[in-house]
């Protein structure tokens, strides 16, 4: 009895100090509960109002946990806005002129990588003015006007195969159309269109850089020594056709065996082709005359020719091979004592080539030719020699210096 009177002392103090709301409408029509619900009432619900009223009076104010993250996650979250409200700055938007530097600084492997990044730099990175140099430096030893014709032949022959297979893709989407949905087909058609868009174009200078570097695109050039300075080759340089290799960074060359630049099938009928692997830089050169290497060079230069002059001639085993350059000199007449003050050899008709890489005695230590009615000249025997060139670069006989023979040719 005495906790009753202590529970409805406490609610009553308690109670009191609560703010006094009038009572629902509800309230007036609700008849009056049992004593034992209010006993239930009285013990359970006010008790833990009380538990509830005292910790609340006598708690000290200390914020919850979750109010914590909750308060950490909105200051994080007005942080990341205020980052996100500056602007930040891209490659692109770097001053046209400083970009076209950067980009021009770049290597090919760099340059090419940078194609990857976004479309606009793509572009940029692809331009024929940045990949110009980068081909001029490390192939314009090489190349020549004959390997240009060469990749617009083979960019032509591209180009016909790609229309061919446009062409056949068009009429099949014809025939396609009849049975599916028009919508499905012109997505297809658009989905094509796009990668041809974003595809290389095949008559760019990066294009072309690319099927050089990778050894895909065969080119005519010439190698000086052939099979390695094998002693018949010596001081000697033959077109070929060569393949790059980047793994070791030297070259595969094919000796061209077939009349008017073509290669394998010479007129006689086809012949196997000796192919020369590992073939370094240093045995290279663009081909210094446009003349294929079974037509006679068209000697323009005799008149001038004098004793001490440096020349290449044409000369081949026999007729059915192509030519070779060999390198020599204008020699004087036996019966000129070489006086330069008296030496009158340049006058003359027959004009003395002279190998000196052979011994004297040699049958390939010098030979004549008629300046006035050159043409070409020989046997089954010595082999027939052709036009003649006159090396007037101080490059190209520092070359053939270079590669001089270290004893004497018998």
């Amino acid at each position: 009895m005495l906790l009753y009177l202590l529970i409805t002392c406490l609610s009553f103090l308690f109670f009191k100090t609560l703010p006094l709301n009038p009572l629902p409408p509800w309230a007036s029509e609700t008849p009056l509960l049992s004593l034992f619900f209010w006993k239930d009432f009285s013990f359970f619900a006010l008790s833990k109002f009380t538990k509830q009223g005292l910790s609340i009076l006598f708690r000290p104010r200390i914020p919850s946990r979750m109010s914590l993250v909750r308060r950490t996650l909105s200051l994080s979250s007005s942080k990341v806005e205020n980052v996100d409200d500056t602007p930040e700055m891209s490659v692109l938007d770097l001053p046209e002129l400083v970009l076209e530097c950067i980009l021009g600084k770049l290597p090919p492997d760099a340059l090419f990588q940078m194609t990857g990044v976004c479309s606009s730099l793509r572009e940029r990175c692809r331009s024929d003015h940045l990949w110009e140099k980068h081909m001029k430096m490390k192939w314009g030893r090489v190349i020549g006007p004959a390997a240009y014709r060469e990749w617009q032949c083979h960019i032509a022959s591209k180009t016909d195969l790609i229309d061919v297979k446009q062409g056949k893709q068009k009429g099949l989407m014809r025939i396609l159309s009849l049975g599916w949905p028009f919508s499905w087909i012109r997505s297809k058609v658009d989905d094509h269109g796009t990668k041809q868009r974003s595809s290389l174009p095949a008559d760019s200078i990066m294009s072309w850089y690319l099927a050089l570097e990778t050894g895909r695109f065969w080119f005519p050039a010439q190698v000086y020594n052939r099979e390695n300075g094998h002693v018949g080759f010596v001081l000697s340089c033959y077109d070929a056709e060569l393949s790059y290799d980047p793994r070791t960074d030297t070259f595969q060359a094919r000796q061209f065996d077939l009349h008017l630049d073509l290669f394998r099938y010479p007129p006689h009928g086809r012949r196997a082709v000796a192919i020369e692997k590992g073939v370094p830089w240093e045995r290279l050169r663009a081909p210094p005359v446009d003349t294929p290497p079974h037509d006679l060079h068209v000697s323009d230069c005799l008149n001038e020719l004098r004793p001490g002059d440096h020349i290449e001639i044409q000369w081949r085993r026999n007729k059915e091979f192509p030519y070779g350059w060999w390198y020599g000199v204008v020699g004087h007449l036996e019966s000129c004592d070489g006086n330069e003050n008296y030496c009158l050899c340049h006058n003359s008709d027959t004009v003395v080539l002279e190998f000196n890489q052979y011994t004297h005695g040699s049958r390939w230590r010098c030979t004549n030719i008629s300046r006035r009615d050159h043409r070409e000249e020989g046997n089954e025997a010595d082999g027939f020699y052709g036009g003649i060139r006159m090396l007037r670069s101080k490059q190209e006989i520092s070359m053939w210096k270079l590669i001089w023979p270290t004893q004497v040719l018998e």
